[in-house]
């Protein structure tokens, strides 16, 4: 079977990339494939890129406030471009209260600090959809 592929994005102003670069590393050693779009993505790019890329997942993390905007809108991008089969989970500061909102919104999970690497590879292995 192909390995999971999986899309790491930086969406809006956040310029702190650290945690990024180290899920997918990660992601990498646990055997998935890992593109990394790089830091101020809007979510029309990551959405983009994703299509294009053809991945199985995103990942989105962000530390700057604007997830209830940025991480829904991703979602009703990739609606519009019938992708939303794709698996989409968050992570960054989110605060506890805006995470139900955000699960509503179509994001499958939300990785605060502390979440360790093995639970988001365990997440993503047992929740993507694969054809």
């Amino acid at each position: 079977m192909k390995p999971i592929r999986v899309l790491i994005a930086k969406p809006g102003l956040d310029g702190h990339d650290r945690g990024a670069k180290l899920i997918a590393r990660a992601l990498r050693d646990a055997g998935m494939e890992v593109i990394y779009t790089g830091l101020r993505q809007t979510p029309e790019q990551i959405v983009a890129a994703a299509v294009q890329e053809d991945v199985d997942v995103i990942g989105m993390s962000l530390l700057s406030g604007a997830h209830n905007y940025l991480f829904p809108r991703v979602v009703e991008l990739l609606k519009e471009q019938e992708a939303d089969d794709i698996l989409i989970v968050g992570g960054g500061v989110i605060p506890d209260d805006d995470i139900p909102v955000l699960k509503e919104a179509g994001i499958a999970e939300i990785f605060t600090p502390g979440t360790t690497t093995t639970q988001m590879i365990e997440f993503i292995k047992e929740n993507v959809r694969r054809v």
